[in-house]
C-alpha cells in the first residue's frame, strides 16, 4: 500500500484551546465589561420572557446531559426559564437549521456539538445554511479527548508497540467505530492516515456492540469515549494506549496522547458549545457568555461534567468562532480524502 501524507490540524485549533482555558473569572470579567459596554439598555430589556435551547440529539445523550446542565445555572442568572428543544437528527443539522433561521433576538439558542457544527458541514454540501455565517457563537463549554483502546491479549503495551504488530500484519489490525460519518469514525481515519498503517476501519451502529467485538477479541482497537471504557480499562479488560487531547486528561492521568506516544499533532475532541443565530447583539451574546461562565467555575457543574469525562472550556466568543472554524476545515478534509458518504 502506498503511504498516506500524515494530516496535520491548523494551528488555529490548537490556539483556540489555549485561548479557551484561559482563567474562568479573568473572561467572566472580560465578557460582563463588553456586555456592559456595548448596549445597557438592550441587556436591561434581556430576557423578558423564557429561552429555547434547541439541542441536536435525544433525551439522555451527552450533548442533552449538557444542555440540561447548563440550562439550570442559566436559567437562575438570566430570570427565566431555559426551555430544552430536543431535535435529534441528521448529524445535528435538524436542530441547526432551526437555529439559522430564528430571530436573532437571543431567545433561541443551541447546545452545538462537535458532530453539528464539526463534522456535518462536511459531510452534508447541500446544508440550508453555513455553519459559520449563519450563527453567534457564544461559548466552548467543555471538551472531552477520546482514548485509544486495544484487547489486552494483543501483545502491545505502548502505541508504538502497537503500530509495529499493524505494520506487521497488514490488513489484520480491525480499529472498531461507533456511526459511520461520526466523530469515532473520523478519529479512526485521521489516525489510520497520520500512522500509514494498513488498518481497516470496522463501523457499527452503536459503542456497545463494538466494545462487545474488541473484549471478545473480534477486533483489535477502538477509539472511543473515556466514560464508556473507563472501568474496563481499570479492571484490565482493555489496555489504553493512548488518549486524542492536546494533553493528557486527568481521567487517565498516566495515559499518554497519541501526539506524546509518536504522532505529532493529532488531535480529535468530543466537545460542547453554545450558540445563537447570526446577527444577534453583542450585548446579548455578552451577557450569556458571562453566565455560562459563571456556570462553568461552579463545583457542582464542574463535578458532573467530569463523571462524562470532560473538562470545562470556558473562553470568548471570538476563540469559540476560530475553534469552530478549524474543526470544519479539519474534518472535512479527511472526509474528503477519504472518500466517506454518509447513507
Amino acid at each position: 500500500m502506498h503511504p498516506r501524507p500524515p494530516f496535520t490540524p491548523t494551528h488555529a485549533l490548537a490556539q483556540a484551546i489555549a485561548h479557551a482555558r484561559v482563567s474562568v473569572l479573568t473572561v467572566t470579567l472580560l465578557a460582563l465589561a463588553l456586555a456592559l459596554g456595548v448596549s445597557t439598555g438592550a441587556l436591561a430589556q434581556y430576557p423578558a420572557r423564557s429561552i429555547k435551547l434547541l439541542v441536536p440529539a435525544g433525551p439522555g445523550d451527552g450533548t442533552d446531559v449538557v444542555a440540561r446542565l447548563l440550562g439550570k445555572p442559566l436559567a437562575e442568572a438570566l430570570g427565566q426559564p431555559v426551555v430544552i428543544d430536543n431535535r435529534p437528527g441528521a448529524g445535528g443539522s435538524i436542530a441547526g437549521a432551526q437555529l439559522a433561521s430564528a430571530s436573532p433576538d437571543g431567545y433561541t439558542l443551541m447546545l452545538v456539538n462537535g458532530s453539528s457544527h464539526g463534522v456535518t458541514p462536511g459531510l452534508y454540501p447541500n446544508l440550508p445554511y453555513d455553519s459559520v455565517r449563519d450563527i453567534s457563537p457564544i461559548a466552548l463549554l467543555a471538551i472531552s479527548p477520546n482514548v485509544l483502546v486495544i484487547n489486552p491479549a494483543n501483545p502491545a503495551t505502548t502505541l508504538a508497540d502497537f503500530l509495529a504488530w499493524a505494520r506487521s500484519h497488514p490488513g489484520k489490525a480491525d480499529i472498531a467505530s461507533a456511526g459511520n460519518g461520526s466523530l469515532s469514525h473520523l478519529s479512526v481515519e485521521m489516525f489510520r492516515r497520520q500512522a500509514q498503517i494498513d488498518a481497516v476501519n470496522i463501523g457499527y451502529k452503536a459503542a456497545a456492540p463494538a466494545l462487545t467485538d474488541l473484549m471478545a477479541g473480534q477486533v483489535s482497537a477502538m477509539i472511543i469515549n473515556i466514560p464508556s471504557t473507563l472501568a474496563l480499562v481499570k479492571s484490565g479488560r482493555l489496555r489504553a494506549l493512548a488518549t486524542t487531547g492536546a494533553r493528557r486528561t486527568p481521567f487517565l492521568p498516566d495515559v499518554p496522547t497519541l501526539a506524546e506516544a509518536g504522532l505529532s499533532g493529532y488531535e480529535t475532541l468530543a466537545w460542547f458549545g453554545l450558540a445563537a443565530p447570526a446577527r444577534t447583539p453583542g450585548a446579548i451574546v455578552g451577557r450569556i457568555n458571562a453566565e455560562v461562565l459563571r456556570a462553568l467555575a461552579r463545583a457542582d457543574v464542574r463535578e458532573q461534567l467530569a463523571t462524562m469525562g470532560a473538562e470545562p472550556a470556558a473562553g470568548t466568543p471570538e476563540a469559540f468562532t476560530v475553534f469552530i472554524q478549524a474543526e470544519i476545515s479539519k474534518y472535512s478534509r479527511v472526509i474528503r480524502e477519504s472518500g466517506i458518504r454518509v447513507e
